[in-house]
């Protein structure tokens, strides 16, 4: 089974709870105004990888993690992957929280991916709407909701259902010549990174918020 992958990270610590695995998957039909990912849209040939290399990846980083983040893109139009990839993650380590991000509501992902649904400790649901700005812990905007989908994802998630982040949880991860911007940045915090990276003579040639 292939999966179209954007990219991966270790750790991770803006999307979630504790030390975390990011999984980042390619392709998006739903394209919404102002998405800081646009370079995860697009999806060919290029982007296709094993699953079980994914896996592998997890596995080597698994030591000292508490969970896996699964964003995009759009996981749910890769459902038969996406089911894999949770059920080789959850045989990794059966104590991993596993969260996933969407861009359709509950009911849509649970008829886009019945089989992978079942696997998954909570979702957040819902495109991003830039005209809906919000401090809510780990949402892009208010109309995104945080669902425990299982007793662990109850356990592990249900207090920050409601919860509001104190300033921007965001990791800059650098790889090569790009830097990654791990996170969901607030009104106003992608520039004052720009201008940050400016005075320390860092200078972006392209950057994924923008077409």
């Amino acid at each position: 089974m292939r999966l179209r992958l954007a990219r991966m990270h270790h750790p991770v610590t803006a999307l979630g709870p504790g030390r975390r695995i990011g999984i980042w998957v390619q392709g998006c039909g739903i394209g919404c105004p102002g998405c800081v990912a646009r370079d995860t849209w697009t999806a060919g040939p290029e982007h296709d990888i094993e699953v079980a290399d994914v896996l592998a990846w997890c596995a080597e980083r698994a030591a000292g993690t508490d969970g896996v983040t699964i964003s995009g893109g759009e996981p749910s139009e890769q459902p038969e992957a996406l089911a894999e990839l949770l059920r080789g993650l959850r045989r990794i380590d059966p104590d991993w929280d596993l969260l996933c991000y969407t861009g359709v509501e509950l009911d849509e992902f649970r008829r886009r991916c019945p089989d992978a649904v079942a696997e998954i400790d909570a979702l957040i649901t819902g495109p991003f709407r830039i005209t809906e700005p919000t401090d809510l812990l780990w949402r892009g905007s208010a109309n995104q909701r945080l669902i425990p989908c299982t007793p662990r994802g109850e356990q592990r998630y249900a207090r920050w259902a409601g919860a509001v982040r104190e300033h921007p949880e965001l990791q800059l991860q650098v790889d090569d010549e790009r830097v990654w911007l791990i996170g969901i940045p607030g009104r106003g915090d992608l520039a004052r990174l720009q201008r940050v990276l400016r005075d320390q003579g860092i200078e972006l040639e392209g950057v994924s918020w923008r077409p």
